[in-house]
């Protein structure tokens, strides 16, 4: 249905694709995989209009097309849903689905009832609950994506690009979301699917193209290459590097937590964290992680209990009394939370310490630039140019810069939320080196995370969270996915 052949684009002197081919068949997934900075994006742009490649070919149904635009694209049936969707919160879903394109009865007027009628049987044809005269504000991620899937249906898209669509979502969803995803391959779509987890890609997908360093390297049956085979393919280094934990004796306490409550979210909750230990707090989406860590940095409020650091209680709801004290926090949602998109690399960087760069008052911009290519080139980040805006670097690369940005305060105490999320297994496997350099240097480190491999294979301790209680501290040589999963769910487990 689809073909690249020898696609490249560049930017400046930034080779983003290199002589990439790609195949996508009606009634079949495909995954796509690589690290972050593979080319994975401009792939996706290039097929959805927003880039035209510098050479190569793109077919459709076995035609050359000239896709100069988004709208040459979805003429064309394709359709890109991407991670984080763009729906009007305002609007009913049936609005969102047909907006700009609303059936027309007398007079001109919007026929609601012909929108209502036809949102509801894209819905019956996707075997989703969702009724089409409710609000897009207060749906879940999952739900919004499944909404900008059947505005793609309405439209007449057969060729549909996933864009990292399982990145913010629960397991239930994920489920809900690949029965979707079926449902459309066994009605003759063809899907191309972009994740950094290799189980949806074995669970959902029939062949998978590999890229690296903007240059295809391989395609597959998924039945005939091994986890450990694709990401060798992608970063030339074996799966077991992942997780390159250093063994170290913890030593004195540094974050003690005693008894910290929020009405409704999470209660007394209490547990230390030593120098050089990695604790790792677990648990179901929704326990309370999140909400806890960022309690105890002073972003969220609390309710009774104490937070101390290195003996010195921090005040509730004060995240400059905790910096002062040497925390850093970084959060889950990077775009939002952690960065000024808009800003520079450089300045994103900085943007903790000015204080501490200035002279008699003043920081120059060399300063600046001196300090961030310090951090960039400690954490291998990827980039342009240092003056280029945060917003240009890949998922992976803008984690690179938070972690920068918190890292250069000279931390006691470092909280990461869900360290990993929407990056790749090259620069996780970066991510967690820096984690356990930090750790064997001394300082300690409290680490959300989703992923079960990446609590047992990096934590020393795991914290387990259920319905906003801590309910197991297992320390490392005890833990089994099989013991966290039934501290968080109170469910036995069988094999």
């Amino acid at each position: 249905m689809v073909a690249l052949e020898e696609v490249s684009k560049s930017f400046g002197a930034i080779r983003a694709l290199r002589g990439v081919h790609l195949e996508l068949y009606p009634g079949e997934v495909h995954g796509l995989v690589g690290e972050n900075g593979a080319g994975k994006s401009t792939l996706i742009k290039v097929l959805a209009g927003v880039h035209r490649p510098d050479g190569g070919r793109v077919l459709i149904d076995g035609s050359p097309v000239d896709l100069t635009s988004t709208a040459d694209a979805m003429a064309a049936g394709i359709a890109v849903i991407y991670q984080e969707p763009t729906l009007f919160p305002d609007l009913t879903v049936a609005e969102n689905i047909y907006i700009g394109r609303q059936p027309l009865g007398r007079a001109r007027a919007i026929d609601r009832r012909a929108m209502h009628r036809e949102a509801a049987e894209l819905f019956a044809r996707l075997a989703v609950p969702i009724a089409p005269d409710r609000l897009a504000q207060g749906l879940s991620i999952a739900d919004q994506q499944i909404v900008e899937i059947a505005k793609a249906i309405s439209r007449g898209a057969r060729i549909l690009v996933m864009d990292e669509p399982t990145a913010a979502l629960s397991g239930v969803e994920v489920e809900r979301l690949f029965t979707v995803v079926r449902a459309l391959r066994d009605d003759g779509a063809a899907v191309l699917f972009i994740s950094h987890r290799f189980d949806e890609i074995e669970a959902l997908c029939r062949r998978v193209t590999i890229l690296r360093d903007g240059a295809f390297v391989s395609s597959h049956l998924v039945d005939e290459i091994t986890v450990d085979e694709m990401v060798r393919r992608m970063v030339g280094r074996e799966l077991s590097a992942l997780f390159p934990k250093k063994d170290v004796e913890p030593g004195q306490v540094v974050l003690e937590v005693d008894g910290i409550s929020r009405a409704g979210v999470f209660s007394d909750v209490s547990f230390t964290v030593r120098a050089g230990e990695i604790v790792a707090l677990a648990g179901l989406v929704g326990a309370g992680r999140t909400e806890v860590v960022q309690s105890v940095f002073g972003v969220d409020p609390r309710e009774g209990g104490t937070v101390r650091v290195d003996g010195r209680e921090l005040p509730p709801h004060r995240p400059r009394a905790a910096m002062a004290a040497g925390v850093a926090l970084v959060p889950e949602d990077r775009r939002q939370q952690g960065l000024v998109m808009d800003m520079s690399v450089v300045r994103n960087t900085t943007l903790n310490r000015t204080r501490q760069l200035a002279r008699f008052g003043l920081l120059t911009g060399r300063t600046e630039r001196v300090e961030a290519r310090r951090w960039t080139e400690l954490l291998r980040t990827k980039y342009g140019r240092l003056t280029d805006a945060v917003a240009t670097l890949s998922g992976g690369n803008q984690q690179k810069v938070v972690l920068a940005k918190w890292l250069g305060t000279d931390p006691r105490l470092l909280i990461v939320d869900e360290p990993t999320r929407g990056i790749d297994v090259g620069t996780k496997a970066e991510v967690h080196r820096f984690m356990s350099e930090l750790a064997a240097r001394g300082v300690a480190v409290l680490m959300v995370s989703s992923e079960l491999p990446e609590v047992l294979g990096m934590a020393d301790r795991i914290l387990v969270m259920r319905e906003g209680r801590l309910t197991a501290d297992i320390p490392r040589t005890e833990a089994t996915e099989e013991s966290v999963i039934r501290a968080a769910t109170r469910q036995e487990v069988t094999a």
